[in-house]
């Protein structure tokens, strides 16, 4: 009987503070992982029901946009695009600034934005953050075939490069979701961060190679430019699609190693910051 009694007393889940440095908890989000997938799915539906184009907006604004840059910079400022006509050129560079762009946005504000669950249920907090990633990767999917057709009009065939692309939207994503992290965790305190974060993206926009190539940067500039990680990376992108243009590999690994120090860094002031969600929110 008092066996009976003990088990019944023994609690199913005790909550406790983690013990020493734990910024990835991987077994606690693998527990989690069906919610991870069910915020995802969420995240897809909401964003575009009651909206007569549906999921075709994922490839309405990066064209609206490729053919406003094309007008802009190929056809005022006649800026190079590396032999490739302009408006493949700038759709292909706003396919990788999108994916950064939206995991980003969407990351920074995902604690706000579900602050009912977050004061209220108890599960994982980086869950929500993480579940961006998976809605960010089905609008690049829908996005690319549209890519994949335009090449094709073109008469411009894929490459080997085009095996490297994972490596580079990894990268990409890696680094929106450690800004975002970050992000996120003082946006639940300090509300101005989510209306400074659409600010600092639009003057990211242009100063990293999205409507525009490199080699339109001034030599003695370029050393400058590429302390921004994403001039590395979406060269690097550009060049997996379609084939032209250099991969400039210094400033890829320097990004790389940037974008991982940055995620650590923003799991881990997550984690810290995590215990006060539900009581500042």
């Amino acid at each position: 009987m008092s066996n009976v009694l003990n088990k019944a007393q023994t609690p199913h889940l005790s909550i406790r503070p983690a013990p020493g440095w734990q910024a990835l908890n991987v077994r606690e989000l693998w527990q989690f992982r069906d919610l991870l997938i069910t915020l995802a799915g969420r995240d897809v539906k909401l964003r575009y029901r009651q909206t007569a184009l549906g999921v075709l907006w994922v490839v309405m604004q990066p064209l609206l946009a490729a053919g406003i840059f094309s007008f802009v910079f190929g056809k005022v400022a006649k800026l190079p695009s590396d032999g490739v006509p302009y408006f493949l050129f700038a759709y292909a560079g706003l396919l990788g600034w999108t994916a950064f762009a939206n995991t980003l946005g969407k990351a920074s504000t995902c604690l706000v934005q579900n602050s009912h669950l977050v004061s209220k249920v108890f599960f994982p907090r980086l869950v929500l953050p993480l579940s961006t990633v998976f809605s960010t990767m089905i609008d690049f999917s829908v996005a690319f075939v549209m890519l994949l057709v335009m090449m094709a009009s073109y008469h411009i065939a894929p490459h080997l490069g085009l095996l490297l692309l994972p490596v580079w939207l990894a990268l990409l994503v890696m680094l929106a979701v450690g800004v975002g992290l970050y992000a996120a965790a003082l946006t639940v305190s300090y509300r101005d961060v989510q209306y400074v974060m659409p600010v600092l993206l639009q003057f990211l926009l242009y100063a990293s190679p999205v409507s525009y190539a490199v080699s339109a940067v001034p030599p003695h500039w370029r050393h400058l430019y590429f302390l921004n990680p994403l001039s590395g990376l979406l060269e690097a992108f550009r060049w997996s699609v379609l084939g032209h243009g250099a991969v400039p590999w210094g400033s890829v690994a320097y990004a790389a190693v940037l974008a991982l120090a940055v995620f650590l860094m923003g799991a881990f002031a997550f984690k810290k910051m995590e215990r006060r969600f539900a009581d500042v929110i």
